[in-house]
């Protein structure tokens, strides 16, 4: 979103006074059966969302899960859609729901290589989520809808650094066009995707 400067702003000299600091972020990496995944946690603009992901990785609850579902969107550059992966509501696995930050609030926004919770209805997302293939805003916060799941919308949380091409040949996977329910009847994965690691990268010294 564009501001217009005061104009007393405008007869200060250019220094480095104007420029911020990147948004503090937390890199964890996804080592998969089809490649490693590396998504930066945005811990200070979505930490409550963001530190949820990150205790689930930090206690294992993510290793041995999969990416089992890829929906596709037939607009726009394909491959466009998602992926979703996690715990799939394993009693062994799951935490308590989180009522997370919403979109409006954070400034991020449901774009290519997003990483967002899945959920159903606000204060339930926990170890499930999904990670965009294309800009997909409609899943962002929308304050005017009249359903809470739309005005609430999905939490991004980070975002992929490395490894889009893993995220693609996942959502390229063969679909087992017989599983699923309801409307995500046909958007799941032959055969899942399994994430055998899950873990923190070390920051650099």
């Amino acid at each position: 979103m564009k501001r217009l400067l005061p104009l007393a702003s405008l007869l200060l000299p250019a220094t480095p006074l104007y420029a911020q600091e990147a948004p503090e972020t937390v890199e964890v990496v996804l080592e998969t059966t089809r490649g490693d995944i590396v998504i930066a946690l945005e811990t200070e603009r979505a930490p409550i969302t963001a530190g949820n992901f990150l205790r689930y990785v930090e206690e294992g609850r993510l290793d041995g899960t999969a990416f089992y579902r890829a929906m596709p969107i037939d607009w726009g550059e394909q491959h466009n859609g998602l992926i979703q992966g996690g715990t799939r509501w394993d009693p062994d696995r799951v935490l308590p729901g989180i009522v997370h930050e919403p979109t409006t609030q954070t400034g991020l926004s449901h774009v290519r290589g997003a990483v967002s919770m899945a959920m159903g209805d606000p204060g339930t997302a926990n170890g499930d989520f999904t990670i965009m293939l294309g800009d997909q805003p409609g899943l962002d916060a929308n304050p005017q809808a009249d359903d809470p799941v739309w005005r609430n919308g999905y939490a991004v949380f980070g975002h992929v650094t490395q490894g889009m091409d893993v995220v693609a040949a996942i959502h390229a996977a063969p679909i087992d066009p017989d599983a699923g329910e309801g409307w995500m009847r046909g958007q799941m994965l032959a055969e899942p995707v399994v994430i055998v690691d899950a873990r923190r990268v070390p920051e650099a010294s």
